[in-house]
């Protein structure tokens, strides 16, 4: 059966989301970037900005030098995880098979036999695009093709806006007179090579068999021949193969690098968290602490949790540590996350000696009576010592 993939793109992601939240940036050109970090490096521009020669990665020196006009603004990537997030809950309803990208506004939908149930895939996609830009201020461009890396191109050729149509059978006719450089997976050194063989279109190179590619590019050689033609069976990756995680966050309204403030939000997000964890019934084994600070730059921490546990001295102690071995810098910071992942049971064996099994005992009972405390009067009716203000 022929595939019908729905590729959707918000172009220029996170300068979109900064849009919808500050209208005074929108028409002009647009620099996200951490303007006070040294070496600061371009996360994303503006289609304005893009025209005048800015690129993601390039330095901001280099930006402002050849965009004088463009606005700087500093990154948000925890802003633009949760603008992902409400995309995603808007676009569930409309595939059965959804693959989400992280933090980019990209979206692969496979409705491949679902057209008695959803309609035409192209339908679909100009139902999300409405939907999309009448609740959340977020307009997609989209394409339907028979595969991902079509789709893909399809919506890089009617970027800042529109939408493309490729049927099944025109795939390579669609890409022969276009740019290698477009074509998902070959990199800007495959292109170096084959410019030197004076091989710049896509048309141009799908005339070459795999043994002549096989010269020049040994194990990559099939890849390249498939993608010329616009051959790609890579399935799209559901959602739900994702593996289970709690995930907390927390801003300040003031950005902060108080150590009593940051200690006590992480406990009040280990409690969080832990509730969580003993309420389905899991243990954590990894936790991961990502620090956003207020000139851009994100830090992450890890930590191993062994035995896996659902306590919140425990989590804490691990925790803690791990977040002063990331916390290196004296710029505040702006946002906290803790991820707890590798999800497991609690381990049904206490510990070998006595005091110790009557200590994890305890712990166990003191967690489950707070639970019952808070679930009946409320999340302050009791608290720690640490988690109260100063």
């Amino acid at each position: 059966m022929d595939r019908s993939i729905i590729h959707l793109n918000i172009a220029d992601f996170a300068v979109a989301v900064e849009r919808g939240i500050d209208t005074r940036l929108n028409g002009r050109p647009v620099v996200i970037s951490p303007a006070r970090a040294a070496r600061a490096a371009v996360y994303d521009m503006s289609d304005e900005a893009f025209q005048d020669g800015v690129r993601k990665g390039m330095a901001l020196a280099e930006a402002r030098r050849i965009c004088p006009q463009a606005r700087i603004v500093t990154p948000h990537p925890d802003r633009y995880e949760r603008a992902m997030e409400a995309l995603f809950k808007q676009v569930r309803p409309h595939a059965p098979i959804i693959e989400a990208g992280p933090r980019d506004g990209h979206f692969f939908l496979d409705v491949t036999g679902a057209t008695r149930l959803l309609g035409p895939p192209m339908d679909i996609a100009w139902r999300l695009r409405r939907q999309l830009k009448h609740q959340l201020g977020l307009e997609p461009i989209w394409a339907v093709a028979p595969n991902k890396s079509v789709a893909k191109v399809a919506t890089r050729l009617v970027k800042p806006t529109g939408e493309y149509i490729i049927a099944a059978g025109e795939e390579q006719a669609f890409l022969a007179p276009l740019p290698i450089g477009l074509i998902p997976g070959i990199e800007a050194a495959d292109c170096r090579l084959l410019e030197s063989f004076n091989l710049t279109g896509a048309a141009q190179v799908a005339q070459l068999s795999r043994s002549q590619l096989r010269v020049l590019f040994n194990g990559r050689a099939g890849f390249i021949y498939t993608a010329v033609r616009g051959q790609d069976t890579t399935p799209v990756f559901s959602a739900d193969r994702q593996l289970p995680k709690i995930i907390i966050d927390h801003d300040w309204e003031t950005d902060t690098n108080d150590a009593r403030q940051l200690n006590r939000a992480l406990y009040g997000m280990i409690e969080c968290a832990g509730r969580k964890l003993r309420r389905i019934g899991r243990a954590a084994r990894r936790a991961v602490i990502v620090l956003d600070y207020s000139d851009g730059p994100r830090r992450f921490g890890m930590c191993k949790i062994n035995p896996a546990s659902a306590n919140d001295p425990l989590l804490y102690a691990a925790v803690h540590t791990a977040m002063y071995r990331v916390w290196t810098r004296r710029v505040r910071i702006r946002h906290m996350r803790l991820l707890l992942d590798r999800l497991v049971y609690p381990p049904a064996q206490l510990d070998l000696f006595a005091d110790n099994r009557q200590a994890q005992r305890r712990q166990q009972n003191l967690m489950a009576a707070l639970d019952r405390i808070r679930a009946q009067f409320g999340e302050r009716a009791i608290q720690v010592g640490r988690m109260m203000a100063a």
